[in-house]
């Protein structure tokens, strides 16, 4: 288990170093994350590369006993390498280059961006290859995050041309064909024809916009897989992690393809930032944990969890006393096996001075200092069950392609497919029942339910996996809007919707609408969910039931013959359809009962206590989290605000 603090010595005075690293020990920590950021330390003019001051770092940090997580500096480009070359540099939709002085400010499409950081990585590696304090290798920092995962320059268009070359053979009867570009007269004669779908009157085709989703994607995990390659070229043995920021499921990214590359996922945890009122519900901050475990589908680390308030250049929400150290026992709980605070020291000066750390400018050790010692001692007793994998029963499943035919045609005001998936998931975490965020490609082999949010586009290979895993006795939950569209991002024509799955479920959907409202009519329970009834909205499809038994049904004047939620058997198992968005009480009340028919088993907590179990035998453990700003009991246990007891059973 690696604890520690992400540590910029280059931002203090060397003095500092010293003392820093031994208030660093008196921590707890074993582990010191560094240099993801100084590139133009190690290379301040080019070709001449210097690593002298993280040799003192380093060798400094032995004598502590510590070790030490290498960042690739690729992150921020030097001023001298954006001057010399400003193809680098990344372009807004407009056309106007980004301006030097953030970070993540370059184009992964440019061949000189390329270029140079093959250099300074393999410099980098091969100075430190023999070093045996570096435990693990960090590439670059927060692979798409704040709008990098984006570009339009030059060197994307010219990419993404040679991109459609290559998955269309170089067949532009085949794209034409394939895009319906007799629409419009968008047919094209030539790749060099083609657009990047910058602004433009109405809206770009949508296959054409599914691929460039796809590009965008591809870009970003070829320049991962390069660093990692180059790595692994020179220190085979080491690990190689990557700090993944909030919201993957909004990245024009797969993190899933990207994550794949890697020996080891690393997240940075930010339950509240700036601007924010209030931090994240629980069972959000637990989703987001939950889906950055998913993406390798084991434990994963924490690479930045916070402690102060936050914020570049708002201020944030502090944390409550003891509320970021419950949110550093909640990230255990739910996968994280090795977790790093950000930062050390909070900054004095540069855009994250109110980041702040463990310690603040003023250098004085005060509350945040002793709950991160308290935690470091305390959760190091419990690294065997905490190291144990994660089997959960329940799944949701997610698919970057539908993700990004969303992104490219809404259909509603009101659908945003994250909140779908939350909305299913808290059904289950408020019954402290786990769930695993996965990827559509990922086996399903151990799972009782499996909920299928929004997969618009459909796929065989989904298609055959789902349906093998219901008459298997899998339980499939799909929603509104899943098996829409093809893999081109285009409507099947002769088909019906869920296109491929109306045998599975037993329906055919006959229309659709999208609402603007979350309570826009009334839905009836049927069967045994007779006497049941409440409201829905965003979206719905009107249900023509084949063989499938109604459960609700639409309680309006026009659509009342039509079904809004059925179920049919298949095999061993069955499919759910919900054609709505449902109120959370219908929602709960379904996945209640497919709970029930599951024989998953389920334990009552005081709302906002969460409730679970890690690892075997003699180290099973039972951890009581509490979310609350108040004091409240749970079997005779008493939880003081924020407060997490870790219990042997």
């Amino acid at each position: 288990m690696l604890l520690g603090v992400d540590y910029y010595p280059e931002q203090w005075d060397a003095s500092l170093l010293d003392s820093d690293l031994n208030t660093i020990v008196e921590l707890g920590c074993n582990v010191i994350r560094i240099a993801e950021f100084s590139w133009h330390l190690m290379e301040k003019r080019e070709g001449e590369f210097d690593f002298s001051f993280f040799d003192k770092v380093i060798a400094k940090a032995k004598e502590k006993g510590l070790k030490v997580i290498m960042g690739t500096p690729t992150a921020t480009i030097p001023a001298w390498l954006a001057a010399k070359h400003p193809d680098i540099i990344s372009e807004f939709e407009d056309g106007r280059k980004r301006t030097f002085g953030g970070r993540h400010i370059y184009c992964f499409n440019s061949k000189k961006m390329y270029e140079y950081s093959e250099k300074i990585i393999r410099e980098l590696v091969s100075h430190y290859k023999d070093e045996e304090a570096v435990v693990a290798w960090q590439i670059d920092n927060e692979f798409g995050h704040e709008g990098s995962d984006v570009c339009f320059c030059q060197n994307c268009q010219t990419a993404f041309r040679e991109f459609l070359r290559d998955k269309f053979g170089g067949d532009t009867d085949k794209l034409n064909d394939t895009y319906g570009t007799t629409f419009w007269s968008q047919e094209y004669n030539d790749f060099d024809e083609i657009p990047i779908p910058t602004e433009t009157i109405t809206t770009h085709n949508p296959a054409l916009r599914q691929d460039w989703e796809r590009f965008r994607s591809k870009s970003i995990i070829d320049f991962a897989e390069f660093q990692v390659r180059i790595i692994k070229e020179l220190v085979p043995n080491t690990v190689v992690i990557h700090d993944f920021p909030g919201g993957g499921l909004s990245k024009h990214v797969d993190y899933s393809k990207l994550a794949a590359l890697l020996d080891r996922t690393a997240y940075n945890n930010y339950p509240v930032w700036g601007g924010q009122k209030e931090p994240l519900a629980p069972h959000e901050t637990a989703f987001a944990l939950d889906y950055i475990r998913g993406l390798r589908g084991e434990n994963f680390w924490i690479t930045e969890a916070i402690m102060g308030a936050q914020g570049h250049d708002v201020t944030g929400f502090l944390p409550r006393p003891n509320q970021a150290k419950m949110w550093s026992y909640q990230s255990m709980a739910h996968g994280c096996e090795s977790l790093m605070y950000f930062r050390y020291r909070g900054a004095s000066k540069g855009a994250e001075q109110f980041c702040y750390g463990i310690i603040d400018a003023d250098n004085v050790k005060r509350r945040k200092f002793y709950e991160v010692q308290s935690f470091f001692n305390d959760i190091s007793n419990y690294k065997n069950a905490l190291a144990s994998p994660i089997k959960n029963q329940v799944a949701i499943m997610y698919d970057y392609d539908s993700l990004a035919s969303f992104r490219i045609q809404s259909q509603s005001i009101l659908l945003d497919c994250q909140n779908e998936m939350v909305k299913f998931y808290k059904a289950f975490y408020d019954k402290n029942v786990g769930v695993d965020i996965i990827p559509e490609d990922r086996d399903l082999d151990g799972y009782k339910v499996v909920i299928v949010p929004q997969m618009i586009i459909t796929k065989p290979e989904t298609e055959k996996k789902l349906k093998a895993f219901a008459e298997a006795g899998g339980t499939v939950v799909m929603t509104y809007r899943c098996a829409v569209k093809d893999s081109d991002n285009n409507v099947p024509f002769g088909k019906t919707i869920p296109v491929n799955y109306n045998e599975q479920t037993g329906i055919i959907v006959v229309e659709t609408e999208s609402l603007q409202e979350y309570d826009a009519f009334t839905l009836v329970g049927c069967g045994a969910f007779k006497g049941c009834s409440g409201s829905g909205g965003i979206f719905r499809d009107m249900i023509e039931v084949k063989d499938a038994e109604v459960l609700f049904s639409y309680g309006d004047e026009f659509y009342r013959d039509f079904a809004a939620v059925t179920r049919k058997r298949n095999g061993k198992g069955c499919t759910y359809y919900l054609g709505c968005g449902m109120e959370d009480r219908i929602t709960e009340k379904i996945m209640d009962t497919i709970m029930q028919e599951n024989e998953i088993e389920t334990l009552s907590s005081p709302d906002g206590v969460e409730i679970i179990y890690r690892g075997a035998g003699a180290d099973k453990i039972r951890m009581l989290i509490n979310h609350n700003a108040y004091k409240t009991e749970i079997s005779g246990i008493e939880l003081a605000p924020f407060e997490c007891k870790i219990e042997h059973v």
